[in-house]
């Protein structure tokens, strides 16, 4: 091999370690998810209240998937929540909740979101848009998600802001001057890699 070969083939090898070193392995394998692992998975939600930040969960929801890397813009996710698994910090938060002024969960038991679109913007982050329906009310919402892998799992990590006058949740004087319009949801899907 003759010294120019031998360059050649120095910064060919220093090129693709450089591209596997950042994620941007040319021939990186497609890795697909079509399971969604609830029992390892959270959505929870945070909002304001008399001017204190509050948290809580959602303890039940199925989650639906069928995500290829090598094809994002194919891909596809549903989420369907139980709305009456609400845990907002003490039993009287969640009773309240349910009822026809908040939730309404007795004519509305569950919400539910189901991708239209999802666009892939590098580095592993997506832009997943889709329709939000809760309380008889459909809006298009747009979510930001991550999706980190380890150890032959995807976690799916977002965050959405919804507003909750948009879907009629939490009427009155009351709800309006004490719990914050804007509602912060997040969400940690696990799926393992099929």
């Amino acid at each position: 091999m003759n010294l120019r070969s031998a360059r050649c083939v120095a910064l060919a090898t220093t090129l693709v370690f450089g591209l596997v070193q950042f994620g941007l392995a040319p021939f990186a394998e497609a890795v697909e998810y079509k399971e969604v692992n609830a029992k390892a998975s959270t959505l929870s939600f945070t909002y304001q209240q008399m001017g204190s930040r509050n948290y809580g969960t959602f303890g039940k929801f199925e989650a639906n998937l069928d995500f290829d890397t090598d094809n994002p813009g194919g891909a596809h996710a549903a989420l369907t929540i139980d709305l009456s698994s609400i845990e907002a910090g003490s039993d009287d938060a969640n009773t309240e909740l349910q009822k026809p002024a908040w939730f309404d969960t007795a004519t509305y038991p569950v919400a539910t979101f189901e991708s239209t679109s999802i666009k892939a913007l590098g580095n592993n982050r997506y832009t997943i848009t889709g329709k939000l329906s809760l309380r008889g009310l459909t809006r298009e919402v747009s979510v930001p998600v991550l999706l980190k892998s380890e150890s032959s799992i995807g976690i799916f990590v977002g965050d959405l802001v919804i507003k909750r006058d948009d879907f009629k949740i939490g009427e009155g004087e009351w709800a309006n001057s004490v719990v914050s319009n804007e509602i912060n949801i997040r969400f940690r899907m696990v799926a393992p890699q099929r």
